[in-house]
C-alpha cells in the first residue's frame, strides 16, 4: 500500500453549512465517485440542534429523501458506504435503512463489519483484549462492539481493488499455491475491519461530536474503491470532518461536504489546515455566503499564512 502524502494540494474542499438534500441538489448528476457517510442512527443521541429522536416511519421517509440525491450524486460506478449502528433497544433500523435504500434503487453489493473491540485466544491459551468499546449494564444484552458500514451501489458491479487495503499471508506457502497472488504476499482482508477509535483525555477538545468514526475506517472505503486523485468524494452528513480528512490522506483533491452545525466544520476545516499546502478549503453559510469568522485562506507552499 502506498504512503500517505505527507502534504497535497487540495484544489476543492468544500464543507458547507447546510441541509444535505438542499446542498446536493445543487450538485449534477453522476458528479460524485464515492460517498462515504454516517448519518445520525435515531437512537436519541445528543447533537447540538438536531433531533435524533424521530418516528420510525418519520427516520425511513427522512432517508428515502436524502439517499435519492445520493443516489442521483453518485456516478454509475461508484461507491457508497454507508455506516450504521445499532442499540438493543433498536436491533433492526440498519437493516430497515437499508432496504429502503433498496427501494430507492440502490444494490447492497458488500457488507463490512467495523470491529471496534475484539478479544481472541493465542494457541497458548492466552486472551488478549484490544480496541474500545461502550459498556452495557444489562442482564440481556451483551456489549455491541461492532458496527456496519453498508457498500451499496447502483448496479452491483463496480470494481474494487480489494488489495488497497490487503493483508500478508500468515501461511506464505500460499504465495506460491495460489494464482491470482502473481507472486505477491498480499491477500484480501475480507468484510471484517478491526479498527479500534483512538485513546483521547477530552472528547470536548479532541473529539467534540457525539458519533464519529475513524479517519481510518473512511479510508478503508476510498482505498477498497480505489483511491485516484482524480476522485470526488462526499460526505452529506461530515461531522467534524473525518471523511474528510481521510480524503486528503488519500491524496484525493476534490471533496464536498455537508452539515447543519457550523461548529463542527469549524472544527473540520481547523484539521484539514495542519499539513495543506495551499488554498482551497471553502465553508459556506446557510445561505451561501462565506463564513467569515472560519473561512480563511490555507497555508501557501512558503507556509506563510494568507489573510
Amino acid at each position: 500500500m502506498p504512503d500517505k502524502p505527507k502534504s497535497i494540494r487540495l484544489e476543492a474542499y468544500k464543507l458547507e453549512v447546510k441541509d444535505c438534500v438542499k446542498g446536493m441538489l445543487e450538485l449534477p448528476d453522476e458528479y460524485v465517485d464515492v460517498v462515504v457517510t454516517s448519518p445520525p442512527y435515531n437512537l436519541g443521541i445528543k447533537y447540538e440542534s438536531y433531533r435524533d429522536s424521530r418516528t420510525r416511519n418519520d427516520y425511513l421517509n427522512w432517508s428515502r429523501d436524502w439517499s435519492r440525491q445520493v443516489r442521483r450524486v453518485l456516478k454509475d460506478n461508484g461507491s457508497f458506504f454507508l455506516n450504521l449502528g445499532s442499540a438493543p433497544s433498536n436491533p433492526l433500523i440498519p437493516h430497515e435503512l437499508v432496504g429502503t435504500l433498496k427501494e430507492v434503487g440502490f444494490i447492497l453489493q458488500n457488507t463490512f463489519h467495523w470491529i471496534k473491540s475484539i478479544t481472541v485466544q493465542t494457541k497458548e491459551g492466552k486472551m488478549i483484549s484490544t480496541g474500545h468499546f461502550k459498556p452495557l449494564h444489562s442482564r440481556r444484552f451483551v456489549n455491541d462492539c461492532h458496527e456496519y458500514v453498508f457498500h451499496l451501489t447502483k448496479h452491483g458491479d463496480t470494481p474494487l481493488d480489494r488489495l488497497a487495503i490487503g493483508v500478508p499471508y500468515s501461511d506464505k506457502s500460499n504465495i506460491k499455491r495460489w494464482a491470482h497472488t502473481e507472486g505477491k504476499d498480499l491477500r484480501c482482508r475480507g468484510n471484517n475491519w478491526f479498527i479500534p477509535y483512538k485513546t483521547i483525555v477530552s472528547r470536548s477538545k479532541q473529539r467534540p461530536h457525539p458519533a464519529t468514526f475513524p479517519v481510518e475506517l473512511a479510508e478503508f472505503c476510498i482505498k477498497v474503491h480505489g483511491a485516484k486523485p482524480e476522485l470526488v468524494v462526499m460526505d452529506p452528513f461530515l461531522g467534524i470532518g473525518h471523511s474528510a480528512l481521510a480524503a486528503k490522506n488519500c491524496g484525493i483533491r476534490e471533496f464536498i461536504g455537508f452539515d447543519i452545525e457550523s461548529s463542527y466544520l469549524k472544527v473540520a476545516r481547523t484539521a484539514l489546515l495542519r499539513g495543506t499546502t495551499a488554498p482551497g478549503v471553502e465553508i459556506r453559510g446557510q445561505e451561501g455566503q462565506k463564513k467569515n469568522d472560519f473561512a480563511g485562506t490555507l497555508f501557501d507552499a512558503s507556509a506563510k499564512q494568507s489573510k
